[in-house]
């Protein structure tokens, strides 16, 4: 009897076909880690162009406030100003602080704080944290700050200006970083419910492991708050670092821009959507075995995605020095603090 052998060549077509796909996804990855790894690179990274405000006017945006208006989108053409869905965004020079400050006292705009100081993180970062938003953080607005710990007694003490408070929250410690980092968006969810929505209009979440260095004003509130990731900004899309598995609900294959979990906001029920998503797309990764790349950001970047954010900062909201010089980064805002990763996340 004649043994007959059966050959499919569609099946090595398949597997081939899968390892090209795994090639291309990993380069954006790749590229970003050599990018990140070359100061030289990054220098050359300033010269790519960006594109260009189609408007003309502030009165051609959706208005996410009436002071909105007031934005000269002209002002700045070394940079993009708007998005395409007409939300602004928002670099030095476009704006009058006077007008926005004025503006949202009139409103009688309350700002909400959130940040998480957890482990040695908290003894690292926090006091600095803190003290330089007492100089830089919404001036002039009511402000109260919800410091989640796990060691509340060690959260330093203040002498906070008028109208600014501070409000020490004990939540459990993860024994991982990255659960302590997703597991923020329920906590933060649960405080809108609970007690943030009551006495505030606006709350801005934010990691701890950075220092207000320059005005982080009332131009930066909006309904929905997002930032331009500082290392992102000026490369080609095929660069950003989505998530690529298609088992994990924050998969995308290509998306608007990059956006920095460093620091999201809005108005209390914008926020309150946001996270309940990211939290749900986080546990049901989790029930599934599956880990976003860059975990929250990953989540975050997907719901802006199909929830465009109604106004854009900057990389000046958050600028790490060791990009080096940009020309378009006329004043930094909010700086990474220095990384102390394997000492604190271990």
């Amino acid at each position: 009897m004649t043994k007959v052998t059966l050959h499919f060549p569609a099946m090595g077509y398949i597997q081939k076909t899968r390892n090209i796909l795994k090639v291309i996804i990993a380069v954006p990855l790749v590229l970003c880690i050599y990018f990140l790894s070359f100061p030289s690179v990054r220098f050359f990274i300033g010269f790519i162009p960006m594109e260009k405000c189609h408007l003309e006017s502030g009165y051609m945006l959706v208005l996410d406030n009436r002071v909105d208006a007031t934005l000269n989108l002209l002002s700045r053409n070394d940079v993009q100003t708007c998005t395409a869905w007409k939300a602004p965004i928002i670099w030095e020079g476009m704006f009058d602080p006077r007008v926005y400050d004025k503006t949202h006292q009139e409103e009688g705009s309350r700002v909400a704080l959130t940040v998480f100081a957890v482990g040695r993180y908290l003894e690292a970062y926090l006091e600095t944290f803190l003290s330089s938003a007492e100089r830089y953080f919404m001036k002039g607005l009511p402000v109260t700050y919800y410091v989640f710990t796990d060691s509340p007694e060690k959260v330093p003490k203040f002498n906070l200006a008028p109208q600014r408070s501070m409000k020490v929250n004990k939540v459990p410690k993860h024994s991982r970083w990255q659960d302590i980092s997703m597991m923020r968006m329920k906590t933060i969810s649960d405080f809108i419910e609970s007690d943030i929505r009551r006495g505030h209009s606006h709350v801005f979440c934010f990691d701890v492991d950075q220092v207000f260095t320059g005005r982080f004003g009332s131009e930066a509130l909006g309904d929905l708050v997002a930032l331009l990731h500082a290392y992102f900004y000026r490369l080609p899309k095929n660069f950003y670092t989505y998530d690529q598995n298609p088992l994990s609900k924050a998969y995308m294959e290509s998306g608007d821009y990059y956006y920095h979990a460093a620091i999201f906001g809005g108005s209390c029920d914008s926020v309150k959507a946001l996270t309940d998503a990211c939290y749900q797309n986080i546990m049901a990764d989790k029930e599934n075995n599956v880990e976003a790349l860059w975990h929250d950001e990953s989540h975050l970047n997907k719901y802006f995605l199909f929830h465009k954010p109604t106004r854009v900062l900057s990389p000046e909201y958050c600028w790490d020095t060791a990009i080096g010089y940009r020309r378009d980064i006329k004043v930094s805002r909010l700086l990474w603090a220095p990384k102390q990763y394997e000492k604190l996340r271990t």
